[in-house]
């Protein structure tokens, strides 16, 4: 496990490197720039502003200039908050985005598994038809429509629930962002497990369970799970990526100050340090997730820890 964690990580520092580069020279050679306003700004004042910030330096100075900052762990001013660096931001809004994005991640494996594992078992039957229109619904329905009709159904329609806000300890906020995210998750989830324990059922072993006279409960628990989480463990990296990055858009349609907000606020002010720090966040995170998939995925199936 540490050969392959250690091949993993060889891979992984060269692409977030990449990664850093190609967004910051996309940021800078964009046109437009973070002191282009309605107003034009009088020529000596932005060349004072620019030379505050470093941009007056040659292109490839700037970059030299950040990545030795970033070695410290240091993200660099925001153009648009004065009072407030990148780090500050993040360390802001990045609690509420992991908060959503695991949480979310957990549901989504706690409906999915089950829900994918027994349809298979019944496959053809009432419950596997239920479960697979549940998910194509779920998989074909973007979170911007669901989000909008959890709110305007459990919110406004019933007032079970807040539609927007999120207050330190108050969970009933974190309900509805946590379904939006969580359904298009668990229905991918459910499929990917259906149709690897449908591959697992018809293999020698399950059949020799089934012949001991092992009930159905305990034949899917101890023989069929392990080997039918293979596809879903390969999954779950880039879902758990997917569902930090994809929760822009829920914070935005139930107002959460995560990470999204200054995201999109930054990409609309051109805010080059905080737009950066946000993608390289977003890049490390996906990179821990998929390395952490990798070593689930060595440790359910030791063959494949020497690719």
């Amino acid at each position: 496990m540490l050969a392959l964690a250690a091949r993993r990580l060889a891979t992984a520092i060269p692409t977030l490197l990449v990664i850093v580069v190609a967004s910051f020279l996309l940021m800078r050679l964009a046109p437009g720039g973070p002191f282009d306003g309605e107003r034009a700004l009088a020529p000596e004042v932005r060349a004072s502003l620019e030379a505050a910030y470093g941009f007056d330096a040659p292109l490839h100075v700037q970059l030299f200039r950040y990545l030795e900052a970033l070695t410290r762990g240091d993200f660099g001013p925001s153009l648009v908050y004065r009072d407030f660096s990148v780090g500050d931001l993040i360390a802001e809004g990045l609690p509420v985005s992991l908060t959503l994005g695991g949480s979310a991640l957990l549901v989504a494996l706690l409906l999915g598994v089950p829900a994918g594992a027994w349809a298979a078992y019944r496959r053809g039957g009432r419950v596997d038809r239920i479960v697979q229109t549940l998910s194509l619904a779920g998989i074909v329905l973007p979170t911007f429509v669901t989000a909008p009709i959890l709110v305007l159904v459990f919110g406004l329609w019933l007032g079970w629930l807040p539609v927007s806000g999120w207050e330190e300890g108050g969970y009933a906020d974190a309900v509805l962002p946590v379904a939006a995210l969580a359904l298009p998750t668990a229905a991918a989830v459910a499929r990917l497990t259906r149709g690897a324990m449908l591959d697992t059922l018809g293999q020698d072993f399950i059949r020799t369970a089934r012949a001991k006279g092992l009930d159905a409960a305990t034949v899917l628990r101890r023989h069929a799970l392990k080997p039918a989480l293979l596809p879903v463990v390969s999954y779950v990296g880039p879902a758990a990526a997917g569902l930090l990055t994809g929760s822009v858009v829920v914070e935005t349609v139930f107002a959460l100050p995560g990470l999204g907000r200054y995201f999109v606020q930054g990409a609309l002010n051109r805010d080059y340090p905080l737009v950066l720090g946000v993608v390289v966040l977003y890049a490390a995170l996906v990179i821990l997730f998929n390395l952490l998939a990798d070593l689930a995925y060595g440790w359910l199936d030791p063959r494949t820890r020497r690719r």
